[in-house]
């Protein structure tokens, strides 16, 4: 008994995943969750985690540790030479093994900058990748609206295959009376096999459009899930403020080229530090003495290297042309973004002006049918003709359906355009 409860409990939960309701957010979370770009953000924030780490790392002692052996030419020797004591020159051959260790007292803030500069870099990475995540949603978008409007045709689909099939009923009827003959009851099965022949080319191109996001929200979507049909939302105005990541991504870009300018006062400033030397070779600090002997030196080293001066304003120059380069990019997209709300707005109008007259046609559609079937009853009217306002009458349901998930899947694009 309780293993059968199990099994039931199972096959409900089964049964809720794969025919209960899916919301287009429920989509847009799965998505973000199950996109391999998604395990990115992880891997950009232990970069950045290495990177300081190592910038840091420039604050502990230095040690290196060199060696040479040379010979020279010549070496240096006393001037003089005194009566009954030979001074034996310096060797030709000499050899140095030297340690060193070095730990810097002020380094004109190269660490901090080095830092800086990692965390810069990681906080560009992270808002491209939030770019590109943000992507995705249109890709969704695209699918779920998608789906509504192929299952807006099928529903369509399915109400004319009804209204051929009682066409039949009543042509068959009509046969018995000698009102229609055998080509009328053909014509309309040929109808009805023709519906049926789009229904399945409907339904496969449903079947890919689900398996295409379910492949984006790693849920087992089918095409018997019920997709449901997102609320109307409040348009965003024309001149509405626009909250992008691209523009926050442009943001970064210019912290990252004010740190970079700032590191440039860096390179010219003059680095002190403490340090101490343990060396062993021939000759030792006694020049004169031709043997091989341990040695130490220990003090305070001041260095200032004023190459950097010949470069700093083409360099200054370099990162100017970046942020223009950087102000250029954020123009243009924020005008391009402009053009295409400008554009979906005036889509959305024109929807719904056209779902003002769907009403009317469908009213005329509907009379002009029911006029047809009266004359068919009558023997003034072919059935075939019947069949023709038949259709032209589901086609006007059928587009009225059509224009209202296409406004609101305008709506939501025009959201999305502008990330309101």
């Amino acid at each position: 008994m309780k293993r059968n409860l199990i099994l039931w409990s199972l096959f409900l939960l089964m049964a809720c995943r794969t025919y209960g309701q899916v919301t287009l957010d429920q989509c847009r979370h799965r998505a973000v969750e199950n996109y391999p770009l998604v395990r990115q953000y992880a891997l950009i924030e232990k970069t950045s985690a290495y990177n300081v780490s190592n910038a840091a790392k420039g604050y502990l002692p230095q040690f290196s540790l060199s060696g040479k052996a040379t010979i020279q030419s010549e070496v240096t020797e006393l001037p003089i030479k005194i009566q009954g004591m030979e001074i034996k020159p310096m060797p030709k051959e000499q050899y140095q093994l030297v340690a060193e260790l070095k730990q810097n007292i002020w380094d004109g803030g190269e660490v901090r900058m080095r830092k800086a500069l990692a965390q810069a870099s990681t906080a560009v990475e992270r808002e491209q990748l939030n770019v590109d995540m943000y992507a995705l949603n249109a890709r969704i978008d695209d699918l779920f609206f998608g789906i509504l409007l192929l299952d807006e045709q099928l529903e369509q689909n399915r109400l004319l295959q009804a209204d051929l099939e009682r066409t039949a009923e009543r042509v068959s009827a009509y046969l018995t009376h000698g009102i229609a003959g055998l080509a009328d009851l053909d014509a309309v099965k040929v109808e009805l096999l023709n519906t049926r022949q789009k229904q399945t080319e409907l339904l496969t191109s449903k079947e890919a459009y689900v398996q295409m996001l379910s492949l984006f929200t790693g849920e087992a979507l089918t095409t018997e899930t019920s997709f449901e049909k997102p609320p109307v939302c409040t348009l965003p105005e024309r001149d509405a403020t626009i909250h992008r990541p691209e523009l926050l991504a442009f943001d970064a870009q210019r912290a990252e080229l004010n740190i970079k300018e700032k590191n440039l006062k860096v390179r010219y400033r003059p680095h002190i530090a403490l340090f101490a030397q343990g060396a062993y070779g021939n000759p030792g600090l006694n020049m004169l003495k031709d043997k091989f002997s341990f040695y130490y030196i220990g003090g305070v080293r001041l260095s200032w290297n004023f190459g950097s001066l010949y470069t700093l304003k083409n360099d200054r120059q370099l990162l100017e042309n970046a942020r223009r380069r950087v102000d250029s990019h954020q123009d243009t997209f924020l005008f391009n973004t402009r053009l295409q709300m400008t554009q979906q707005s005036s889509g959305i109008s024109a929807l719904r002006r056209q779902m003002t007259d769907d009403e009317e046609i469908i009213r005329l559609r509907t009379n002009i049918r029911r006029a047809a079937e009266a004359k068919v009853e009558n023997g003034t009217m072919t059935v075939t003709d019947l069949l023709h306002e038949m259709t032209a009458e589901r086609l006007a349901h059928q587009t009225k359906a059509l224009h209202e998930v296409q406004w609101l899947m305008k709506i939501y694009q025009l959201k999305q355009t502008a990330n309101q």
